[in-house]
Formats: structure tokens, C-alpha cells, sequence
């Protein structure tokens, strides 16, 4: 651990109960005062080898560094997530892996996805995804609460990603606690709960490839105009996903294609509602929307840091030196919030200018679904905009989920005086 700058010692001490209590539940409420204090010290490590990086700057410089791998298996063999990815029965998602192994699942899995390859794909359903969120809303209009969470944000996305990838839409009770248990287990292993969940979510990884497996030998049988089938079926210069690939691939593309825009559409929904002024815009000017669903990234991003990343030799960062085989993890909700990087960061402003926030990423890793998930979040929150009359939040803060890389209401509760047809 040598070539720290001097005085370090007291400064990593403090970085290892920062970063311990931003991982604490009883933070998920607001973690923002700790990431403040995590940025006074922009680069800490602590007593279990783990560093915390929350500066934007250095944050974005990182995320390009080929000296940081996205693939775990860069880590020594005690580490618990190496260990979950050598006992599992799928190989690590696209997301996961480095370059060259990386760019070319990418270019795969993009042919099927969106531009340039199917040009106008995401525009394409902006009128069946309008639909969508108005027949939920229909449901409702008999009820004065509605639970944003349940009601709303998780069914729309779920939906979409189902009909994309051909998945039957009758299968979600089958995959809904798989999928809750792999996102709990992206959390960083801290103490024996942390290694409980990584378990769990090994155990729902597995359980969810063998599901995805049976799906593809029917898709492969009887292959349709989804998603699924045309990865089974296609070939460019990179050849044909393998079988593991398209196992690993498509779990992937399920969890991310809905686990992160429900926490999008329920932090953006809270932020309008802890914000009249801002709400009653929204509605005379749709076209706000735009700007604000950035905004929301850049202030409640559903990803609030990056937990993956492995350091593949020592690196120098800001005077201080992370070992090879180091996790690193990216604060991207406190590099967000860099009063260095934005002005009055911690105010909500629908219509900043200039808001290059990580919100999404950065660099080669940059969201894959960004361009689905900012459609789906505009069209979902412009219609309760439009629709919901007088909503107000029944309780404040919500209950939270457990995650905290993943971070969003467990429930959001709203009491309106109805819905407009």
C-alpha cells in the first residue's frame, strides 16, 4: 500500500465509514450529505481494499482509463463477486467484460437494438408506448391513491422490455424475484449481509439463465420478429452470438432493460412531486420534458455508482495509489452533484443548460438502453403530468429498496383527487 501522499491514514480511516454508510440502508433516503463529504477527499480508500472515487472530473477521467477492467474476474480469487462469477453456470453479461471481447458483443447486440443498423426502431414505438401508459392510467381513474412503484413505473417497463426480447408477458412473476435478487447483489460485499446477497443473486442468476435457455430452443424452433430471435439468427462479420453468449446477453438485456428506468420513472415522479412549481410547468409545456428527464438523471440517477470496476496495475489517482486487483467504485451520484463541475448542484433546475451529467455512463461502458430509457421516462412522466389531478406524496421520504447502487422508492404512494380521461 506504499506511494500514498503523507497525512493519508486518518483520511482513509474516515473513507471507510463514509463508504460503509453510504452502503447503509439507513442512508438510502438521502445519501447526498455523505457523498459532500466523500468529495472533500475525492479518491478514498479503506481498510478492506475498496476505493471510492466522487469527483466528476475524476470519475469521467476513470471511466475512460483502460487501467480500470469492467471484468470481475480481474479480481484476486478471494473476492466474493469472483468467486459468485466462477460458480455460476452463465458466463459475466457483455457489460462486464473488457475490450476486444467487449466491442464485439457490442456490435452484436447493437445490430438488433437501435441506430445505425434499425434506424427508427425506439422512434418507431413512441405510439404504442403512449398507449401503454394511458391504459394504466385508465385502470385507475376510479382510485384516489395509487402507488407510483406498482402501479406504474415497474408494469411499463417490464412490458416493453418483454415485447422486445419475446419474452411472454405471462412469464414476469417468474422472473420478477430473480431479477431483484441479481440487482441487490451488485451492492458492494461489505460484511457477512453483503455476501448473503451475493449468494442470493448468484443463485437467481443461475436460475434465470436456465429459464433463458428453454426460452432461446423455442425461439430457435419457431423464431418471430423479436429481439431474441433475430440474435439467434443473425450473422455479420463478427459471426453468431454463441449459446452462452445469447444466455448471458438476453439476461442482461432483461434486467437492464427495466431494473433501472422503474427507478427512473419513481425518482423522477418524486422530484416533480417535492416540486410543484416544476410539476405545474410540466403540464403547460410538454416539451420540457426533454431537458428535465436529464436533470433527473444528473440529480436522482438510478445508478448512484459504478461497482464493478477492478484496477489491472497500481494507479496513481490524485496523489493516492489503488493496487492491482483493487475494486474501485465510481460515485457517479456524488460526481452529479461536484459543485466544481455544476452550479447549485443540489437544487433540481428542469431547464439546465450545459447538464453533461454520468447519469448514464460515459466511455465504451456508456448505457446500452440510454436512448429506449429516456423515451420511455419522458413519454411516462409527461402523462401523469398531463393526467394526475392534484397528486400529492402520502408519505415522505418513501420506503426505499434495499439497493444502493441501484437506488429508488420501494413504493411511492400518491393521493390525487383523480385521473383526467
Amino acid at each position: 500500500m506504499e506511494g500514498r501522499k503523507e497525512g493519508r491514514k486518518d483520511e482513509i480511516m474516515a473513507g471507510k465509514s463514509l463508504f460503509q454508510q453510504v452502503n447503509d440502508y439507513a442512508h438510502r433516503a438521502n445519501p447526498y450529505p455523505l457523498y459532500a463529504e466523500m468529495r472533500k477527499t475525492p479518491v478514498l480508500g479503506d481498510e478492506d481494499g475498496n476505493y471510492a472515487v466522487s469527483s466528476y472530473r475524476l470519475i469521467t477521467e476513470l471511466l475512460h482509463d483502460p487501467r480500470l477492467s469492467s471484468d470481475i474476474r480481474a479480481r484476486p480469487p478471494d473476492d466474493p463477486k469472483q468467486q459468485a462469477v466462477a460458480q455460476s453456470s452463465i458466463s459475466p453479461a457483455f457489460i462486464r467484460t473488457d475490450p476486444p471481447e467487449h466491442d464485439r458483443l457490442r456490435r452484436m447486440l447493437t445490430r438488433q437494438f437501435g441506430p445505425p443498423h434499425t434506424v427508427g426502431m425506439i422512434d418507431n414505438m413512441r405510439g404504442d408506448l403512449e398507449k401503454y401508459v394511458n391504459g394504466l392510467l385508465d385502470r385507475m381513474q376510479d382510485r384516489k391513491q395509487i402507488d407510483i412503484v406498482d402501479d406504474y413505473a415497474y408494469p411499463f417497463p417490464v412490458d416493453v422490455i418483454c415485447k422486445l426480447l419475446g419474452i411472454p408477458p405471462e412469464d414476469e412473476k417468474r422472473f420478477h424475484g430473480w431479477a431483484e435478487d441479481i440487482a441487490f447483489s451488485l451492492d458492494p460485499a461489505i460484511g457477512e449481509e453483503g455476501r448473503k446477497l451475493i449468494a442470493k443473486g448468484l443463485v437467481a442468476r443461475n436460475e434465470l439463465g436456465q429459464y433463458m435457455r428453454a426460452l432461446i430452443d423455442v425461439h430457435r424452433k419457431q423464431p418471430g420478429n423479436d429481439m431474441l430471435s433475430r440474435l439467434i439468427t443473425d450473422s455479420s462479420a463478427d459471426g453468431r452470438l454463441t449459446e452462452e453468449e445469447l444466455v448471458s446477453s438476453s439476461v442482461t438485456l432483461l434486467i437492464a432493460g427495466h431494473e433501472t428506468t422503474v427507478n427512473l420513472i419513481t425518482n423522477g415522479t418524486l422530484t416533480l412531486l417535492r416540486n410543484p412549481d416544476v410539476f405545474e410547468r410540466l403540464r403547460h409545456e410538454p416539451d420540457l420534458i426533454i431537458p428535465l428527464v436529464e436533470e433527473t438523471l444528473r440529480f436522482e440517477p438510478p445508478v448512484q455508482f459504478n461497482s464493478q470496476r477492478t484496477a489491472l496495475a497500481d494507479i496513481t489517482i490524485d496523489g493516492v495509489t489503488i493496487p492491482k486487483g483493487a475494486p474501485v467504485y465510481l460515485m457517479i451520484a456524488a460526481g452529479n452533484r461536484d459543485p466544481v463541475r455544476f452550479n447549485e448542484p443540489d437544487r433540481f433546475i428542469p431547464d439546465r443548460e450545459d447538464n453533461q451529467h454520468l447519469g448514464f455512463g460515459s466511455g465504451i461502458h456508456y448505457c446500452f438502453g440510454a436512448p429506449l430509457a429516456r423515451v420511455e421516462v419522458q413519454i411516462a412522466l409527461n402523462a401523469l403530468a398531463r393526467r394526475l389531478i392534484n397528486p400529492r406524496l402520502v408519505v415522505d421520504p418513501p420506503p426505499y429498496r434495499q439497493s444502493a447502487v441501484l437506488r429508488g422508492p420501494r413504493h411511492l404512494l400518491v393521493d390525487v383527487d383523480g385521473i383526467k380521461p
